[in-house]
């Protein structure tokens, strides 16, 4: 399959985008791409719409925005590769799960998120696992793909704010450290000790890094 041009070798065009997981291998009854966690830490992030303008690429690039400002990189994943490429790494992206979503659509999130990140680990990027759950019906297929023992990463914007919100958070967090057992776990948003005191008790590294309206709301207050 000529992945460049994302058309295989009859000429028809790849609108599945199996070039991405030409080099994958897979976890669990949906066969969830398997990414290998970078050893390498984040000291700085930057959103993905902010990045692909920018120069400063001493930072790790992640996706924790709308739907809307990250499907481009499924929809034209080449057109971004080269400038991804120039970064200290990515967080793959983080496609919502929705608990009122069909659960079809949940798992189609959780593979287009690992299918990018196994195509620029490929690449010769440096990857770290997203890790995004909604309820009970997700905990089968949301951690596949995610390794053990490792750095996962999650975002907290908007799940802990709603009392119903928080406890279904709180539950999927319980739930990815039982499975997954991580080292250290990269929060984008706030991370309250309410919530994650318990974990660095334990031993768990929590890296917290201020979403994009919380830091302007710093600089905006300081």
């Amino acid at each position: 399959m000529n992945s460049k041009n994302s058309t295989n070798k009859g000429g028809y065009k790849d609108v599945f985008h199996a070039f991405l997981v030409e080099k994958a291998d897979y976890e669990g009854v949906e066969e969830i791409p398997c990414i290998k966690t970078s050893s390498h830490l984040p000291e700085r992030l930057i959103p993905f719409s902010k990045a692909l303008s920018s120069t400063d690429y001493n930072q790790w690039v992640v996706f924790y925005e709308h739907d809307s400002q990250i499907v481009r990189i499924w929809n034209q994943p080449h057109r971004y590769l080269e400038k991804l490429k120039k970064f200290e790494g990515v967080i793959t992206p983080d496609f919502s799960l929705y608990r009122n979503m069909p659960l079809v659509m949940q798992k189609w999130a959780t593979y287009q998120g690992k299918a990018i990140g196994v195509w620029l680990q490929n690449e010769g990027v440096e990857v770290i696992p997203n890790v995004r759950f909604a309820d009970e019906r997700s905990y089968p297929f949301c951690f596949s793909g995610v390794e053990k023992h490792s750095t996962v990463a999650i975002g907290t914007h908007g799940c802990i704010k709603q009392l119903t919100d928080r406890a279904y958070f709180e539950k999927g967090l319980a739930e990815m450290v039982l499975r997954l057992e991580p080292k250290t776990i990269i929060v984008y948003g706030t991370a309250p000790d309410s919530i994650f005191e318990k974990y660095k008790e334990n031993g768990i590294r929590i890296l917290q890094f201020d979403s994009e309206i919380a830091a302007y709301h710093k600089a905006v207050n300081a």
